[in-house]
């Protein structure tokens, strides 16, 4: 039975019968550039082999790229980050005091996913620690967790 049910991350199966094209597409990206081959049923040996050979290709590129292997989504940077640093946002939050007042203070707030669906995060008060100090906590925080998470940190260019 092929696999085609399944669900591996950057391959994608291609069946076109009025093109008679059918295959897996990989594509892998990093930093806006996509890399991407088609892997052709007919080429590699029926749909099962074209799948294998387009998951070592996949595996292969991620390698070369520094891509940590995972099946979760990865997220590079964002136009809207004006940290440099994924999953390190500067923002303000705010609490009511016990008068119901609200107070306002400003945070890097740091985010990860421990799991697929699950979202956590924590604040460093740069109130508190000053600008340049509760960034570099923030820093260390995340990179500490990509560690748990991935093995290694993740370099973005």
């Amino acid at each position: 039975m092929r696999k085609s049910k399944r669900k591996f991350k950057g391959v994608s199966r291609i069946d076109q019968p009025e093109k008679h094209t059918h295959g897996w597409y990989v594509r892998v990206s990093l930093n806006g550039t996509v890399n991407s081959k088609f892997f052709a049923d007919e080429k590699n040996g029926g749909a099962d082999k074209a799948l294998k050979k387009a998951i070592r290709f996949r595996n292969k590129l991620e390698r070369e790229l520094g891509i940590p292997r995972t099946d979760r989504r990865i997220v590079t940077n964002s136009p809207r980050n004006t940290t440099g640093v994924v999953g390190v946002q500067k923002t303000v939050k705010m609490r009511r005091n016990s008068d119901g007042k609200a107070v306002y203070y400003n945070v890097y707030e740091v985010t990860w996913t421990p799991e697929p669906g699950v979202i956590r995060r924590t604040t460093v008060s740069i109130d508190l620690h000053g600008d340049d100090k509760a960034f570099m906590i923030a820093y260390k925080i995340r990179k500490k967790k990509e560690r748990e998470i991935y093995g290694k940190t993740i370099q973005i260019e």
